[in-house]
């Protein structure tokens, strides 16, 4: 099937502009790893590529080192196809076919191969890998992936995971401005919940009204499309490092702890924010002073050429030397952009440097025994003269 005219020559929304430093970012590397082509099927990289961000997960992308991209995707999406992606190269296929009983990933998965096999592609590059997904209490059904997709491009294949990890790690001033629309979206829902929690109210009230915001408000924006809130909740004891949202009632003195993400056309802001109805007690006070100093040791460390084991390293001393030795159990500084979580990680026993362009969560925390505790997280640009915070939302809660 092809694109109706009618769909390309809609102009209702304006769409981000070809990212020419980020595609040729990755068609560098492509050559450096001799690739001909990649092939890609996550949504995140999906969208990396082409600008268009899939509704399933069924929709692939085939990037080649010279010339216009392929997007394969699902027909009910045509208009967005249409309207967003960086290609006029818009192969669709259905998601019912009455002469196919196969799923739809099959019927994309053959477009994708004519398209490689057409071009004469010899050295594919797949996301090996990233292996399949399976369903977590966050997403409510991701994409699989058979048997028959990681052999059905020959066998001039490689993984080229790492490439697009790389080429991810450094965001381009396209991809800086699409991530600060994700962060103003998630600080101005924490500003509506800070105005109106009131304590008894239940945990999941208080996640609702987060997420009702980033959905209704974030959306309304004319400058986005589709806004997504996804919120992990907790208040005073209930506090722990991951676990789901409850009906605890929100504590007067105590934090109220949000664990937020905001997906704001693709591109991702990841939090972690506290309001307090009433004064903070004097054990979070004081909690709270500590964390914050670990926390700007761990931003002032955020410069251009700086160790990425040493990020951890320093983080998880200042919280040794805090009383909270061992702690906390989750990474404390990973990267984000079209993921939440994404490359590069930090990790003591790892290696890398913090690089210009890079942009990072830092997130410290400590955690009582009992239950209760505290995290702080924000997420940061890397540029020559340190790191620039994203969020307008202070850490501060005080």
């Amino acid at each position: 099937m092809s694109v109706p005219r009618a769909c390309r020559e809609r102009d209702d929304f304006v769409s981000w502009p070809r990212d020419d430093a980020k595609l040729a970012r990755v068609r560098a590397l492509m050559a450096e790893h001799d690739f001909d082509a990649l092939v890609a099927r996550a949504p995140d990289n999906v969208l990396y590529l082409s600008n268009y961000w899939p509704m399933k997960g069924y929709d692939l992308v085939v990037f080649p080192r010279e010339g216009e991209l392929t997007l394969i995707a699902l027909e009910p999406q045509a208009e967005d196809a249409a309207r967003t992606a960086w290609t006029n190269d818009i192969r669709l296929f259905t998601g019912y076919d009455k002469r196919d009983p196969r799923p739809p990933q099959t019927r994309a998965l053959e477009l994708a191969r004519e398209a490689v096999q057409a071009r004469g592609f010899e050295r594919v590059g797949l996301e090996l890998t990233l292996g399949t997904q399976a369903s977590d209490r966050m997403v409510g059904e991701p994409t699989t992936y058979t048997h028959e997709f990681f052999h059905a491009f020959g066998a001039g294949i490689a993984d080229a995971t790492p490439l697009l990890a790389r080429a991810r790690a450094l965001k381009t001033e396209q991809e800086i401005e699409r991530m600060r629309i994700a962060n103003e979206i998630a600080a101005a829902a924490m500003e509506h919940v800070k105005a109106n929690i009131c304590p008894g109210m239940r945990e999941s009230e208080a996640a609702a009204l987060w997420q009702g915001h980033v959905h209704g408000q974030g959306t309304a924006r004319e400058d986005v499309e589709l806004a997504l809130g996804f919120a992990l909740v907790w208040s005073g004891p209930g506090i722990r490092t991951f676990t789901a949202t409850g009906d605890r009632p929100v504590q007067e003195r105590e934090p109220t702890l949000f664990e937020i993400w905001v997906c704001a056309d693709g591109y991702w802001c990841d939090h972690t924010k506290n309001v307090c109805p009433e004064r903070l007690s004097p054990r979070y006070d004081d909690l709270l002073d500590a964390l914050l100093e670990v926390y700007a040791a761990a931003i002032d460390h955020l410069r251009p050429g700086a160790s990425l084991p040493e990020l951890d390293r320093l983080i998880r001393q200042g919280i040794d030397e805090a009383g909270y030795p061992g702690q906390p159990s989750h990474p404390v500084a990973h990267g984000v952009g079209a993921r939440a979580h994404e490359p590069p990680y930090a990790h003591q026993a790892g290696d890398g440097t913090i690089e210009e362009g890079m942009v990072l969560a830092i997130e410290p925390g400590c955690y009582w025994e009992q239950g209760g505790g505290l995290r702080l997280e924000d997420n940061f640009l890397v540029t020559a003269a340190g790191a620039e915070k994203l969020s307008p939302f202070p850490d501060d809660f005080r």
